[in-house]
């Protein structure tokens, strides 16, 4: 598989994801509410991308690191919410 064709197959998967959450009669969004929500889906990427590394990874150095990586994302996420 070609890995520009992976990178928008994962790009597909979070836009399906956040598309369901978007309020039909919400109005406009503030630049502000944009802003975090860019953010937001920049986080979720690389949380994915840190993901499958962590499954592809052997060492437990670098599993470490990646598991710290990932528990910082995830708490980004999570502040952002």
């Amino acid at each position: 598989m070609a890995r520009g064709w992976e990178s928008k197959d994962v790009e597909s998967q979070v836009e399906a994801t956040e598309a369901p959450k978007q309020k039909p009669h919400s109005g406009p969004k503030t630049p502000e509410q944009l802003a975090r929500e860019e953010q937001c889906k920049d986080l979720q990427l690389s949380r994915i991308r840190i993901v499958n590394d962590l499954a592809a990874a052997t060492h437990p150095n670098h599993r470490k690191s990646l598991e710290a990586a990932l528990a910082h994302l995830d708490k980004k996420i999570a502040d952002l919410r």
